[in-house]
């Protein structure tokens, strides 16, 4: 009995460790659902612009109502009988100055930075704990945690520059609530309006009435359905916490039927005579099979009901670590529901199950004369289907490291590179027992032939038991492969990103945001250089998509922005066009994507005249107007802290336009200026240029075309010359462009000129003052300046050289990730240390009596224990160089991926530190499991018992 519980601890173990993540991470999953904000928390019913058309954003901002079309709907709602009020709710950027330096204590929280109108204040049940409401334009009710009485001054940052404002109030609450004739001209757009209820109303009634009221443009929310209305910042932080834990409960159900599988592989290598005695006494193959299958079956079981019990316990403790560790919100709590238990107690059995189930097999083609053979040397390491099961995973893995070198994605690189890392250790597990006798030749040297009888034995032992060694080595294989391939991936794509947007840059110096979002106008005005302002505006959707697209655009001075852009590269037109209220900039992508959609005028063929003159006109006189139902983007949305906000935009394919924390583990790939992630920049060439013949003449500002330039060898001011392929003014290329501003007005812009998309992060780019007339709160994501320069005090900014830059721009977001990779490397570790004792702890209670046999030979106790930490550290050596040949050529591809990316070479990194410690762990356990029980064997003396 003794010997059983002995035999599968390790496993029990493994499968009790299993289920307390897999317990503790569904448990954290289900308590993950949106949470509805503090300041809607007294709404009965919430009135919701549409969200905007982006498929690749999984948080896209909601159209924006026009602020005379959302206080008419405001009025129709307040109309409803029962309600006692509706409140369009704004939204804008206002951030405190305190010692000079914006205030960033809640800088995790969204909602600290945020403004609002005092109407607001009744949606959250907001009471001032002192003071009375703001009255004027320079009043302002603050969080009572600032510390501020009534009566105090106060600086406040704005999109705007720092404002000097007296505290008329407080409330128990973050944020600020300015008066609401404030509160509109910084936050003119709407996208929320909260609906309160008269005392005993009916609130699905009213709802129901104000879906009537509202119409197709707009969503009615109550309950819990309000959680959708949370900071985004919070979503995404939310998101990532649910990526964590997916990824956690992934891996622990993984690497859990790894370490059963090689426990049960062991314990049945041990056990051959014991069922060939079996046999041997009439035990049929199936019954031998149900026999491994219910041991299974009882050690899961077992386990899941111990994982369950302290998986539920540490649940809370976790939940507190994710938030301080900032993968959930502020606002996270834990919640206990019934589907995670079932999850636990199922998954258990299953995973026991599916890691015996090999073994289950092996065990029950043991042959009756096995019981009779006295050596236990394996006869056939490997089967027929082992090697193509093996074959098959290798080519699989190989096929998955093509790909991952091959795409010109971040996030599928990743996913290519995990799924080829999981086939290939999958792969040359199962064909481990063949590739021990090589590898073990191969390390010849660390056991020279001068190690005299220990060395020969510790070769021999591992010759002759291929099988054995290969089950002790499958968890440092995977432990090692694991550490070296996800560290090595995220410290080399975070050179090679910080590498790529630092070449871009045609600048030394970068005024960048200081604990603050972004930069405020007062800031661009005191410093010269190129100064990037992102916007979010939206377009008609593409042919069957509904509401309206989302869209990346960038405020820019022309010539500024082209003489800091080396990427900047134009297809047709040009940037000196892009001058007054009614122009814009396309690139490729947003230019076919308009030209699909029908959703401005096309212009005609582009064929350029014999004197290689701009074919036919490029735009229409543009038309103002609100939009028809339109709806705000809070356009002081704040992202993380230190990044630049896009008012609204959030991409989730790893690039954010204007700031704002990429996708786990996928940094930013965009190649232009303006996101906060990566900043293209430009050449010398002025931003009218002459004519480019080929892709090889390009030079920013510059025409280029497909063909040859006309006779004259000059080109139009806003045309092609030549037979142009693409760009303004030519087939396929929209000549007007109407879109929809943050303010929820409609512009149509007439196309000046086409850009690569390689040219900006984003779909377009506008004059400066375009995007500030229409989204007053929209923030500067930075300044490039050639020259170091002084920034005004209080202002929320830093000066910074172009590598800093470079390097900081996803630090936020590199750290998330590197505690992801430290976290999962963690537990992948643990698993191996746990699997690497259990086996050569069963090894060492089956070879007791080889030990007793190399003492009555003349070995002597320092001896045999040289013997098994031997065996034992080439053992881990083995692993630790197929997990590390594997990990590699995962690591070669990401590589070459990523400088298909970047366009520039990548340096290989790989986390020595990280690695080392994982070995030397894996290492410390094998030597201890095996010596412990070695020694309590050598007290028992030499003979001890028949050999």
């Amino acid at each position: 009995m003794t010997r059983t519980v002995r035999r599968f601890a390790g496993a029990f173990v493994a499968v009790a460790v299993g289920i307390v993540l897999v317990t503790a991470a569904t448990l954290l999953f289900a308590s993950g659902r949106p949470q509805v904000p503090d300041r809607l928390a007294a709404t009965g019913v919430v009135v919701r612009s549409m969200d905007a058309s982006a498929p690749a954003d999984s948080f896209p901002p909601a159209v924006p109502w026009s602020s005379d079309a959302a206080t008419a709907l405001a009025g129709r709602l307040a109309a409803i009988p029962g309600v006692a009020a509706a409140v369009p709710d704004r939204t804008f950027y206002m951030q405190a100055i305190v010692d000079g330096r914006p205030y960033a204590a809640d800088g995790r929280r969204q909602d600290a930075r945020e403004g609002h109108g005092w109407a607001s204040a009744q949606l959250g049940g907001l009471r001032l704990t002192a003071g009375t409401a703001p009255r004027g334009p320079g009043e302002v009710v603050v969080d009572r945690a600032l510390g501020l009485p009534p009566g105090d001054r106060v600086t406040l940052l704005t999109a705007a520059g720092p404002t000097s404002y007296t505290v008329s109030g407080t409330v128990d609450s973050p944020g600020f609530h300015v008066t609401d004739e404030v509160a509109a001209a910084l936050a003119p757009g709407v996208d929320t309006i909260g609906v309160m209820l008269r005392p005993g109303a009916d609130r699905m009634a009213v709802a129901a009435a104000a879906r009537a009221v509202s119409g197709a443009g707009a969503r009615v929310l109550t309950g819990d359905d309000r959680g959708v209305l949370e900071p985004r910042d919070d979503a995404r932080m939310r998101w990532i916490g649910m990526q964590v834990l997916t990824a956690v409960a992934a891996l622990s159900g993984f690497v859990t039927v790894f370490v059963v599988a090689s426990t049960f592989a062991f314990a049945v290598a041990q056990r051959r005579r014991e069922f060939g005695l079996l046999r041997a006494v009439g035990a049929t193959p199936r019954q031998i099979r149900r026999t491994v299958q219910g041991e299974a079956l009882a050690v899961g079981a077992a386990g899941s009901v111990v994982g369950m019990l302290v998986g539920t316990a540490a649940a809370t403790p976790l939940g507190w670590a994710l938030v301080d560790a900032g993968f959930e919100p502020a606002t996270f709590r834990v919640r206990l529901v019934a589907w995670p238990f079932v999850v636990a107690l199922t998954a258990g059995p299953v995973v026991a199950l599916a890691g015996a189930w090999s073994a289950a097999r092996r065990a029950a083609r043991v042959r009756p004369l096995e019981a009779l053979r006295e050596a236990a040397v394996e006869q056939r390491p490997m089967g027929w289907a082992r090697w193509v099961t093996g074959l098959l995973l290798v080519a699989a893995g190989a096929a998955l490291g093509v790909g991952t070198a091959t795409s010109g994605s971040a996030q599928h690189s990743a996913t290519f590179a995990l799924y080829s890392m999981m086939a290939l250790v999958s792969g040359v597990t199962v064909l481990a027992p063949a590739v021990v006798g090589p590898v073990v030749r191969l390390l010849r040297s660390p056991l020279p032939s001068r190690g005299g009888a220990i060395g020969m034995l510790v070769r021999g032992s591992a010759l002759t038991a291929a099988r054995r060694t290969a089950s002790t080595a499958a968890p440092v294989l995977l432990t090692v492969s694991f550490a070296v391939l996800v560290s090595g991936m995220v410290r080399t794509s975070t050179g090679a990103y910080a590498a790529g947007r630092s070449a871009r840059v045609d600048a030394g110096w970068v005024v960048a945001p200081d604990r603050a979002p972004g930069l405020s106008d007062a800031t661009v005005a005191a410093v010269p250089g190129a100064a990037i302002l992102p916007t979010t505006v939206f377009v008609p959707p593409a042919e069957g998509g509904d509401g309206r697209a989302l869209r990346t655009a960038f405020g820019v001075d022309p010539a500024a922005f082209a003489a800091v852009n080396r990427r900047l590269e134009v297809v047709s037109g040009s940037l000196a066009e892009l001058r007054g209220d009614d122009t814009v900039v396309l690139t490729v992508s947003a230019a076919a994507s308009a030209s699909a959609t029908g959703s401005g005028a096309i212009a005609g063929t582009g064929s350029a005249g014999a004197s290689g003159a701009a074919g036919p006109s490029v735009g229409a006189v543009p038309s103002v107007g609100a939009g028809p139902s339109g709806g705000a983007v809070p356009s002081g949305g704040v992202p993380s802290d230190g990044a630049v906000p896009s008012v609204g935009a959030v991409p989730s394919g790893g690039a954010v336009p204007s700031g704002g924390v990429p996708s786990v583990g996928v940094p930013s790939t965009s190649g232009g200026i303006g996101s906060s992630g990566s900043t293209g920049t430009s050449g010398d060439a002025g931003p009218s240029g002459g004519t480019a013949t080929s892709a090889s003449a390009r030079s920013p500002g510059s025409t280029v075309t497909s063909g040859s330039a006309g006779p004259s060898g000059r080109a139009g001011p806003t045309g092609g010359a030549g037979a142009a392929s693409g760009g303004a003014g030519q087939r396929g290329v929209p000549g007007v462009y109407p879109v929809m501003f943050a303010d929820g007005t409609v512009v149509t812009l007439r196309v000046v000129a086409v850009i690569t998309d390689a040219s900006v992060p984003g779909d377009m780019v506008l004059p400066r003052a375009v995007v500030r007339a229409h989204d007053p709160s929209a923030l500067t994501s930075a300044v490039f300046v050639r020259d170091r320069v002084e920034v005004p005090a209080g202002s929320g900014a830093l000066v910074i050289d172009v590598g800093t830059w470079a390097a900081e721009q996803d630090s936020a977001e590199d750290r998330l990730v590197w505690m992801f990779t430290v976290l999962l490397i963690a537990v992948s570790a643990g698993y191996g240390a746990i699997a690497v004792a259990n086996t050569l702890l069963m090894a060492a209670a089956g070879r007791a009596a080889d030990v007793r046999a190399v003492r009555l030979a003349g070995a002597t106790r320092r001896q045999v224990l040289r013997l098994v930490t031997a065996e034992s550290a080439l053992v881990v050596l083995i692993g630790a160089v197929l997990g590390g040949a594997v990990a590699l050529g995962a690591l070669l591809s990401i590589r070459a991926g990523l400088a298909e990316q970047v366009g520039a070479p990548v340096e290989l990194v790989v986390p020595w530190t990280v690695v080392g410690g994982v070995v030397g762990l894996c290492l410390l356990l094998a030597v201890a499991a095996s010596a412990v029980p070695t020694l309590r064997t050598l007290r028992s003396g030499p003979v001890q018992e028949p050999l």
